[in-house]
């Protein structure tokens, strides 16, 4: 038998915390995003943070708030357009933005939890994005070479989880969660709900549980 998911509080996350630390984070506009985990990570204390996700939240709110609060050194990104501070922050060198193509940002992060090299991609080729990158030409097509990303620490908004870790995402909710999954030292899970286990139709699992180190029910925030 497989061993049960961790069920833990937002309080006993906070040892995993510390400054400098490499943060993968779900969501699309904050829809996905593990809003309670957020807020512990501000409330922590913790700075520096290197952070990876779609976009930055909508005024200041999801990773904007973090970034608000400027304890983000470094964002990885496709998009910041709906946080006006991250742009602000930015232009005025305060925060390090590192802007990537959706499609590009979602490979490189399954690179980094598939164990690979990196993902060859057209897209960016003779545009900034392309500064500083390995660039390839095969069969008279030019692509970027795209590095993998891997994080210190994975944090999902799932629907519901069972106590083998096993999750369910709400609808547009699964946007990025589930190849962050794979891509972290540590996964935690910010859930609707925890089931027993058996009680999620193995039909309706996108993470498996062997894949989620530990759930927090966000009720308990």
């Amino acid at each position: 038998m497989s061993t049960p998911c961790r069920r833990i509080t937002y309080a006993d996350l906070r040892p995993r915390f510390h400054d400098g630390m490499s943060i993968l984070y779900g969501g699309f506009l904050t829809v996905g995003t593990p809003l309670g985990i957020v807020r512990e990570l501000l409330a922590s204390g913790v700075k520096d943070l290197t952070v990876i996700g779609n976009d930055a939240g909508i005024n200041g709110t999801g990773m904007g708030l973090l970034v608000a609060h400027h304890r983000v050194k470094k964002l990885i990104a496709s998009h910041i357009g709906m946080d006006p501070e991250t742009g602000r922050q930015m232009i005025a060198g305060e925060l390090e933005v590192e802007l990537v193509p959706q499609g590009t940002l979602a490979e490189r992060i399954r690179c980094g939890g598939a164990g690979l090299g990196g993902v060859l991609t057209p897209t960016g080729v003779g545009t900034v994005v392309e500064e500083g990158k390995m660039k390839l030409t095969l069969d008279g097509v030019p692509y970027l070479l795209e590095r993998p990303i891997r994080a210190d620490l994975a944090i999902l908004k799932a629907h519901y989880a069972d106590e083998k870790g096993n999750l369910t995402y709400q609808r547009a909710a699964r946007n990025f969660n589930p190849v962050m999954a794979m891509a972290a030292d540590f996964v935690v899970a910010e859930v609707d709900r925890i089931l027993p286990a058996g009680e999620i139709d193995p039909e309706r699992v996108v993470t498996p549980g062997a894949l989620v180190d530990a759930v927090i029910l966000a009720e308990e925030h």
